[in-house]
């Protein structure tokens, strides 16, 4: 395993090398030219050309290229062009919380709806409720995106006033607030992960009530419910409340919209996998056993076509900063996707090229995962060293 681990690494260093080369050359050979934004062409010829070396323009391609490799590896992404002087770092580091915020809590609610139904879909089949589910999920799975989102705003935002039309904030509400917007997102997802944590305490301990006693599982449980009731009462009495929910308020709306569209699609993967998962010889025969249906269906059917599930799970989180691209521009969500279209826009090459650095990370940890995460669930799969 070890071996395999390893040598998966020096693969992902090298590909990543490749990857960050290629994305480099691509955005350098834009069509335009960025000096032309960015050094006005009325200065003196001496001082235009100590801004281009300033901003790393100055040289061929190949020793820009060089340059920034060599920064990149050491931890120095550069400068933002278009928010010079600010560091790339900076701009990512405040970005990227914010996108996995949302499409991080979008597709832990849509898998986990998804996958719920679509078992049950694909176990009690032919019925009248399948055909409904599963003809709603497809529409919702080929609906035109874009669309669709200006529709939920439409409706959702608009017309009924449920919720902000779009943004991060309110900047009225943030205008006189002794704490910027970045301090109350910084606790808000605190928080959430301190009660991913109490939840997670708390199903595993649900888990093990068959093995503990009672009144174990009732004292810790207690624990859990007091570490909650603490929460809920230090955000109420917190002076960060108010502005905490205009955050969250302003989070719902592109939440739920993701979770549709990303739902139907895992409700259809599971259902389909399911289906022919049902039709192993492993199936007829823990029913010929006498195990319960139950079982067979949780711990025989489901867990097997988990696996399509789980991959494609784990690869959507990776690709979640090119995927927020569209969702962020239309609801005007200040996240690493729309950071990355305005970046490409303008031409501003360290931030585009940070943006996606940070996609190809993900992707190969995700890749790594997948692989590591298939052993796991499925005792037939066996990670080889040889392999």
């Amino acid at each position: 395993m070890l071996r395999f681990i390893g040598r998966r690494l020096i693969q992902m260093a090298f590909l990543f090398f490749i990857f960050l080369t290629v994305v480099f050359f691509l955005l350098l050979a834009q069509p335009g030219d960025i000096t032309g934004q960015f050094i006005q062409p009325d200065i003196p010829a001496e001082v235009r050309e100590q801004i281009a070396a300033r901003l790393g323009l100055d040289g061929s391609p190949v020793n820009q290229w060089w340059n920034y490799i060599t920064n990149f590896f050491r931890g120095n992404l550069g400068v933002s062009f278009s928010q010079y002087p600010r560091p790339v770092m900076d701009l990512i580091a405040e970005r990227i919380p914010r996108t996995l915020f949302l499409f991080t809590l979008a597709t832990l609610l849509s898998y986990f709806m998804g996958f719920k139904l679509g078992k049950r879909l694909a176990w009690r089949r032919g019925g009248l409720s399948e055909y409904g589910v599963t003809i709603s999920g497809v529409l919702l799975y080929t609906v035109f995106y874009p669309w669709f989102a200006v529709m939920m705003i439409v409706l959702f935002a608009s017309r009924l006033g449920w919720f902000p039309i779009n943004g991060f904030l309110d900047p009225e509400l943030f205008r006189s607030s002794p704490f910027t917007g970045n301090q109350v997102f910084a606790q808000l997802l605190l928080s959430l992960g301190l009660a991913a944590a109490v939840a997670a305490c708390a199903a595993i301990l649900a888990r093990r009530q068959a093995e503990r006693g009672a009144a174990k599982l009732i004292r810790r449980g207690g624990y859990m419910a007091a570490l909650a009731s603490i929460a809920v009462f230090w955000w109420v009495r917190d002076e960060m409340a108010p502005y905490a929910w205009d955050i969250a308020h302003h989070a719902v709306l592109p939440i739920v919209t993701l979770a549709l569209v990303a739902f139907a699609g895992v409700m259809l993967l599971t259902r389909g996998s399911m289906l022919e998962t049902l039709k192993e010889d492993y199936i007829l025969t823990a029913r010929a056993k006498g195990v319960p249906e139950k079982d067979i269906r949780d711990k025989h059917a489901a867990r097997n076509a988990l696996l399509p599930v789980v991959t494609s799970f784990v690869l959507g989180l990776a690709f979640i900063i090119g995927g927020g691209i569209i969702t962020e521009t239309v609801f005007g969500w200040p996240g690493m996707g729309q950071l990355l279209l305005d970046a490409t826009v303008v031409e501003d090459i360290p931030v585009a090229t940070g943006a996606l650095a940070f996609t190809g990370i993900l992707a190969l940890i995700a890749h790594l995962g997948v692989d590591l995460l298939y052993a796991v669930l499925d005792p037939r799969i066996r990670i080889r060293s040889d392999a």
